[in-house]
């Protein structure tokens, strides 16, 4: 056989398992059905702006092997996510924190928000959570729930609140401190020269051929390698043969605007049910304004997200983890167990949500794993 490892896939998972690889001596191929490296965490350059062509990736982690390891092929910028969401003209601020209880409630103290949200827990009646409409009235009231959780997670999923799981909202961050900063982690940025130049300095030296589709010639494929890692959906891999998995997608119009500043900030979530969009993003603010030689950008580009139900042919977004669902997956998964040629990583080859830093974790982990 040509190559030890053939990756499906040049996604985090797909380029940071092939980066091992090749640093271990093995000889390796990386295809991708895609015009481009990086998956959805490309960034494509428009008007100097590094534009995140499959919506929002900030990088943030608590990981400091992740972080200094990312650190090995991109220098990044010291960028806060402080989002705000916009409800029907209404401006609250994002993670859900003093800010927000004061903006809805007027409240000014940590006590008089707590007991806010107690007060609407207790005449809702809920004691055990058991959907995502039950926890986030448990966690931040029916105030906040009804105008900045309902509306955008409806359109989001496209399923109501009380038929989704509990467990979607419990990634939201809740604070009874007046802090912005939408994650916690200790190390936070976006790449400098984009996500694009960090998985060329990835993949730097590497066999990348890119226009390839994996199942226009499975069998071919199959025959070039040792071992195969699939980081694409995992029922497709074995033709759907339980029944397809179910997703949501996104569809993004993109406009380039003749002006210094539409939105001041990187992110605005509309929250209400009328807005078809779920977010606009304006691209120039990951980078602070500047250009990479730091020069400030004079023009600005703005994307608006619209989530949709996927359906074959599609790009899959957020797998649908729901109970359904997820015993669908274990049926594919118990089916991957069994394979010694393949290994299956990543968020669709393991349909499950994944952040940036945990993604890396993971296929460092599999490294590691494969090697011993």
């Amino acid at each position: 056989m040509k190559y030890d490892y053939l990756i499906i896939g040049a996604g985090l998972y797909g380029a940071v398992f092939a980066r091992q690889a090749y640093d271990a001596g093995k000889k390796v191929l990386v295809i991708d059905k895609r015009p481009h490296i990086g998956g959805n965490v490309y960034t494509e350059d428009v008007d100097g702006i590094h534009v995140h062509k499959y919506g929002a990736h900030i990088f943030h982690t608590d990981n400091q092997r992740v972080w200094e390891y990312v650190n090995r092929f991109a220098e990044f910028t010291r960028y806060i996510h402080e989002p705000v969401a916009n409800y029907k003209g209404e401006v609250y601020s994002l993670p859900f924190n003093m800010h927000t209880f004061k903006e809805m409630w007027g409240v000014e103290s940590p006590e008089e928000a707590s007991a806010k949200i107690e007060k609407q827990r207790r005449e809702a009646g809920i004691v055990d959570p058991k959907n995502l409409e039950e926890q986030a009235i448990s966690l931040v009231g029916r105030d906040i729930f009804e105008k900045l959780i309902k509306g955008y997670t409806e359109k989001q999923w496209g399923r109501e609140c009380k038929d989704l799981p509990a467990f979607i909202i419990k990634r939201l961050p809740v604070r009874f401190t007046f802090d912005n900063n939408y994650f916690d982690s200790k190390y936070q940025g976006i790449p400098k020269g984009g996500y694009t130049k960090f998985f060329e300095n990835l993949l730097d030296g590497i066999e990348v051929r890119l226009n390839t589709d994996y199942f226009s010639d499975k069998e071919g494929f199959d025959g070039l390698a040792e071992k195969i890692v699939y980081t694409g959906q995992i029922d497709e891999f074995y033709g759907y043969r339980f029944g397809a998995l179910k997703y949501r997608s996104l569809r993004f119009e993109r406009d380039i605007l003749e002006e210094k500043d539409h939105q001041g900030r990187a992110v605005v979530n509309y929250t209400d049910k009328d807005t078809p969009y779920i977010r606009v993003i304006e691209h120039k603010w990951f980078t602070n304004g500047l250009d990479d030689e730091g020069n400030e950008l004079k023009n600005t580009v703005i994307s608006r997200e619209y989530p949709f139900e996927w359906k074959p042919g599609d790009e899959p977004f957020y797998p649908v983890n729901d109970e359904e669902n997820n015993a669908l997956c274990e049926k594919y998964k118990a089916l991957a167990d069994k394979e010694d040629k393949f290994i299956f990583g990543g968020r669709l080859g393991e349909y499950k949500y994944y952040d940036m830093d945990a993604v890396i974790a993971a296929a460092l982990s599999k490294c590691e794993e494969t090697y011993k």
